[in-house]
């Protein structure tokens, strides 16, 4: 539940409250470290039997603590795969139901088990360039263990059409029982105020008196960044024109109108988020530091949080990710509800929504797939750019309102 590790606990902190609301209670077991300081802070309990061993995520007494509690619940949600937790709840759930066999409670109640892969079976992570041994690792692992989970789970749970299409790609046999297209849901964003622009400028002073465009995300390969950056220094001295349109009047039945060419530079660019301190992170600083231009033109503020992320957010020209590969994007949703364009790569399982519905700019997730997208955006008139931010608001209240993805899941949960 580190709100580093990115996407899946941000999911859990979304969705517990609104189902608390509709009358299902929730709780949270985790491998954390029960002395992290980020516990304590969330209005449902949270269970905590970290911290984890290895690479593995193995702890000695989940399956314990399973068997005396499975009874209290109706339904079980296991939440990623390849670690020990997957493993560690069928392994509980069998041992479970063995015990009730041998005690003649037939009818005591067995938990439904559901399995959210948040993208962890997408097909990217098999043929990824550098992931050959973790692709066959993932195939052995499969065999031995991931198949059973997911095969005799109740159900699949995914985040978007595109996710549950690419998880029937990679791996065989791959039989679920049931596949729903659940959805993600984002709470709607605080209202705007002043100190939310305060708090971002405390993290990135260099921007007060400028326009950006906003990366937040982890500082990771798989997200692009290098290709931002690059894309970045390729255009952003050059100008791009458009034509705005300057009047418009009715003469008898014909309508005049009169244009001006206006010209136009990239605003600057600020890459948000944790993972600086990673050798890829270093190496996008460095990459940065070794041009004058860039220096003056893209800052790293670093892992934002609360309301300086929020200022990040109210205050940007667009929200930008080209990602190799992203299951869904909480960050882009979120852009969403501020009402921002989102300038995407099309490898986000998500980007089908925003191009159908105008809410940004969708291009490959290739150097010059970056570069298109950029330059769209610079040479975008003032009136595309407010269509495209009303566009985000109501893609975010359509498709993405935590309210809407709830009342989803429930009834995916109770067929």
């Amino acid at each position: 539940m580190d709100p580093i590790s990115g996407g899946p606990c941000q999911v859990i902190r979304n969705l517990v409250p609104e189902l608390e609301k509709r009358g299902i209670q929730n709780e949270v077991v985790s491998l954390d470290d029960p002395t992290a300081t980020f516990l304590g802070q969330d209005p449902f309990p949270i269970h905590t039997f970290g911290p984890a061993k290895g690479a593995w995520k193995y702890t000695n007494n989940l399956i314990s603590w399973l068997l005396k509690n499975l009874s209290r619940f109706d339904t079980i949600i296991i939440h990623g795969l390849w670690q020990y937790h997957s493993y560690a709840v069928r392994k509980a759930v069998n041992q479970y139901r063995r015990q009730l066999k041998s005690s003649a409670c037939g009818k005591a109640k067995i938990p439904r088990l559901f399995v959210m892969p948040h993208g962890m079976l997408d097909p990217y992570f098999q043929k990824a360039p550098g992931r050959k041994l973790k692709a066959i690792r993932n195939w052995i692992y499969w065999k031995l263990i991931e198949e059973k989970v997911v095969n005799k789970a109740d159900a699949m749970l995914f985040t978007c059409e595109a996710e549950l299409q690419l998880a029937r790609e990679p791996f065989r046999p791959y039989q679920p029982k049931k596949e729903f297209n659940v959805g993600l849901g984002v709470s709607k964003p605080p209202e705007y105020e002043p100190e939310m622009r305060s708090a971002f400028l405390k993290k990135c002073p260099e921007v007060q008196e400028h326009s950006y465009l906003l990366f937040l995300s982890r500082i990771h390969e798989k997200k692009g960044v290098d290709l931002l950056i690059k894309a970045y220094a390729e255009i952003h001295t050059k100008e791009a024109k458009y034509k705005e349109k300057i009047l418009s009047v009715t003469d008898g039945s014909e309508e005049i109108t009169d244009y001006q060419e206006v010209n136009t530079k990239l605003p600057k660019l600020v890459i948000a988020g944790p993972g600086l301190e990673s050798p890829y992170g270093k190496y996008l600083i460095d990459l940065v530091s070794k041009s004058e231009a860039l220096r003056n033109s893209v800052f790293f503020p670093g892992m934002l949080s609360g309301p300086s992320k929020w200022g990040a957010f109210y205050g940007c020209e667009a929200f930008i990710l080209p990602s190799h590969q992203e299951n869904f994007g909480i960050a882009i949703v979120e852009a969403l509800a501020c009402g921002k364009p989102v300038l995407i790569s099309n490898q986000v399982n998500i980007w089908k929504e925003i191009e159908t519905t105008g809410a940004g700019i969708v291009a490959d997730d290739s150097l010059n797939g970056t570069i298109k997208v950029l330059e769209e955006w610079q040479s975008s008139s003032i009136l595309q750019k407010q269509y495209m931010s009303k566009q985000a608001t109501q893609c975010y209240e359509r498709l993405y309102s935590i309210e809407s993805v709830s009342q989803r899941w429930i009834e995916c949960i109770l067929k």
